[in-house]
């Protein structure tokens, strides 16, 4: 298999930051070659994330230039680059969680790369994992969520939001969830969501207040950032948990810390890597994630695969808000 990897590949790669003009379509990368630790793999789809906008508009810096986005991958090992490959063979079907995956082959760390059950569909591991194991950690760890909790998901319809309505369904939470379009409220409620105010012309506190009777929701989890952050510390109910994951509207701005002391709040601002820094910790995540995909048959909604050529267009649709559910690249095209 090692002697079918060529020596040149297609990807996207930035020089410079800005908006989606600076995003450069290549088709002669050279190939990486994987060193002790790491696996060559030839990928077959690529998740699409909001912190790939983040590298690309310059919000996170990139480690260094040219850059290659990407953060997520599902795809074939082609070569083992020694070292302890946590029981990966070449043949395997893997995601992987590292840098550089906008391309045809990405070298990653074997600890950050885990099998894809036998029994889940092809494409389903880039669509569900990064943005799965996101509302996963959220509803665990960030606040553990308990039955019958009243909770506030932004977005939603989002591809994280979907995650979060099916996840806090299972658990039994009442959910709240906001949608910009008829079509978006629909999505969150068949997800799981109990109700869904639509904010482009209902007044998201107030119906927060009358469906919790004036308590507000003990978790909000609010990937959305600068544009909902006021709206989140009006809704969070006394002795409740703000969780701010996401900037789909720019950075949320410097917080005077005693706004939190009206209701004894807790503000946090966790990120999916800090949860999943161990193996142990990402192989049980993981492996929860997918046993939810593959024997309890939750929903995985793909917006759209897009050629890796026209990422420029997936990166403009997510940042305007058009989409329901997870973006994917094929490296193929």
């Amino acid at each position: 298999m090692t002697s079918s990897v060529p020596s040149t590949m297609k990807g996207v790669m930035i020089n410079k930051t800005g908006g989606t003009e600076v995003l450069e379509y290549k088709t002669d990368i050279p190939v990486p070659t994987p060193i002790d630790g790491q696996i060559l793999v030839k990928n077959d789809y690529i998740g699409v994330n909001f912190i790939d906008t983040y590298f690309r508009s310059g919000l996170y810096p990139a480690p260094q230039m040219p850059y290659i986005l990407g953060r997520e991958a599902e795809g074939t090992v082609v070569k083992l680059g020694g070292g302890d490959s946590y029981g990966l063979k070449e043949g395997d079907k893997v995601v992987v969680m590292c840098e550089g995956t906008y391309a045809e082959y990405t070298s990653a760390p074997a600890a950050r790369a885990v099998k894809v059950p036998a029994g889940m569909d092809s494409k389903i591991g880039a669509a569900a994992w990064l943005q799965g194991l996101t509302a996963l950690t959220m509803v665990r760890e960030a606040h553990a969520v308990k039955k019958g909790d009243w909770v506030l998901v932004h977005a939603a319809a989002g591809g994280t939001g979907l995650w979060l309505c099916q996840l806090l369904r299972a658990i039994g939470a009442n959910t709240i969830g906001t949608a910009s379009t008829d079509e978006k409220v629909e999505l969150a409620k068949k997800a799981g969501a109990t109700h869904v105010v639509n904010y482009s012309h209902e007044d998201v506190k107030a119906k927060v207040m009358e469906l919790t009777g004036g308590q507000g929701c003990i978790a909000i989890f609010d990937g959305v950032g600068k544009s909902t952050f006021d709206l989140s510390l009006d809704c969070v109910a006394r002795k409740g948990s703000l969780i701010s994951f996401g900037n789909a509207s720019g950075a949320v701005p410097p917080v005077t810390i005693a706004r939190l002391s009206a209701k004894n709040v807790r503000l946090m601002r966790p990120t999916l890597f800090n949860y999943i820094v161990t193996r142990e910790e990402l192989e049980g995540y993981t492996n929860e994630l997918f046993g939810l995909v593959v024997k309890d048959k939750f929903d995985v909604r793909i917006h759209e695969t897009y050629p890796l050529s026209e990422v420029a267009r997936a990166h403009e649709y997510l940042e305007g808000r058009k989409t329901t559910g997870k973006l994917l690249l094929d490296p193929s095209k």
